[in-house]
């Protein structure tokens, strides 16, 4: 028994710690899709996110600025997204590859001043729980994590409780639904979708930062690795529900930790067959659930004043 729970402990922490940036990430994306926006940009905004927590780690030496350097850069670039599709009516998947094509550019760009600076990211502190941590199989798993673990937990019923149980939720939903309702009744369906959309691009840039900061503590390029898609597709089969949504993550996240130890421990299969994993994982789900999710009435449809 005991070497069975010595065997099982590092992968169901590395599960959950897979699982973190996605559920960052998701938060705030949830937020947006329930405005009725499809911002397939998450990956930029992620990536730019990624990109300026290490740098702002380096520069600084300061996990909290390095944070909010990520959060920035991720808002800024959710906000020229907002510009493209809410006040120009551009196509939100020609916008959202637009934007992670910038972004991809950029980070690329950038990278070399970024590795002129030889000193180490400083990563996320793990919190000293005392005797918590000795538990048996749970103490490890939960208690011996670092603060963006603890973010992923907390913020996750913040975020359903804002969402279900606040007027500003009830808006934001209503606005996905019937945007001209909305209208109507004298709120502003811009200011709301801009919001949805900012906030989803504030969090992907934590989700960034989570993925740089929670272990590595360094960049490379394309380091988010298509987990901006692996969110929008945790957010279908999670059917917009945020508690739903995080046990889709740990999921994706118990995909990604297998595939890790199975090429650390080899295996006759070559390892490109692990890697594939978790998006094989993403295709399985979402094909099935065609027909079977009940996304918001106006998802990914323009909003137009002009026309009642």
């Amino acid at each position: 028994m005991e070497e069975l729970i010595t065997q099982i402990e590092p992968f169901l922490q590395a599960t959950i710690r897979m699982a973190v940036p996605l559920i960052l990430t998701g938060i705030g994306i949830l937020y947006t899709e329930r405005c009725g926006i499809l911002n397939i940009g998450v990956e930029g905004s992620m990536l730019v996110g990624t990109f300026a927590a290490v740098a702002g780690s380096m520069a600084t030496g300061n996990i909290y600025i390095a944070v909010l350097c990520a959060m920035l850069a991720g808002g800024i670039l959710s906000l020229a997204f907002a510009y493209l599709t809410i006040n120009r009516r551009a196509d939100q998947l020609v916008a959202g590859f637009g934007i992670n094509l910038f972004a991809g550019g950029l980070t690329l760009t950038l990278m070399p001043y970024l590795n002129a600076n030889r000193t180490r990211a400083v990563l996320f502190p793990v919190i000293d729980t005392g005797f918590l941590k000795n538990i048996p199989l749970l103490g490890s798993i939960l208690f011996d994590q670092s603060i963006a673990v603890w973010l992923a937990i907390i913020l996750t019923p913040i975020s359903a409780w804002v969402l279900y149980k606040t007027t500003w939720g009830l808006n934001l939903r209503a606005v996905g639904e019937n945007s001209k309702a909305v209208a109507t009744a004298g709120l502003s369906v811009i200011r709301l979708r801009y919001t949805g959309v900012l906030v989803g691009g504030l969090f992907a840039g934590l989700g960034g930062a989570a993925l740089a900061l929670n272990d590595l503590g360094f960049f490379v390029p394309n380091m988010t690795q298509s987990r901006g898609f692996i969110v929008l597709a945790a957010l279908v089969v999670g059917r917009w529900n945020p508690y739903y949504f995080a046990l889709v993550c740990l999921l994706f996240g118990a995909a990604d930790a297998l595939q890790l130890r199975a090429q650390s421990f080899g295996s006759v299969l070559p390892y490109q067959f692990y890697l594939m994993l978790p998006y094989l994982l993403t295709i399985a789900a979402l094909a099935g659930l065609v027909g079977k999710t009940k996304a918001p009435k106006e998802y990914s449809k323009p909003y137009d004043p002009t026309h009642f």
